[in-house]
């Protein structure tokens, strides 16, 4: 699987790695819905260092389809609830 962080590039993770990043997600989308900011943020940020740790960065010059896209470290509670579908930002 193809993810983007906006902002910073692309990762190459395997597909297994899905449940991991499915739960952070899912506790993003509770502190968002409850709006605890603090909590947003730090779930936020470890949800972006799982794709760094767990992937393989794409050379800068890859142009290759997303799968999945990813808000920027520094976005705001308001700009990352437009990104979400009805499952988070990590569809299934």
């Amino acid at each position: 699987m193809i993810v983007r962080i906006m902002g910073e590039g692309q990762w190459t993770l395997a597909d297994s790695h899905v449940v991991e990043l499915s739960k952070l997600d899912d506790e993003l989308l509770t502190e968002m819905e409850g709006g605890d900011v603090e909590g947003f943020r730090r779930t936020l940020r470890a949800l972006l260092d799982a794709v760094r740790r767990l992937g393989e960065p794409l050379p800068d010059d890859a142009l290759e389809s997303s799968e999945l896209i990813l808000p920027a470290p520094d976005a705001s509670l308001e700009e990352v609830r437009e990104m979400l579908s009805d499952d988070g930002l990590i569809p299934g």
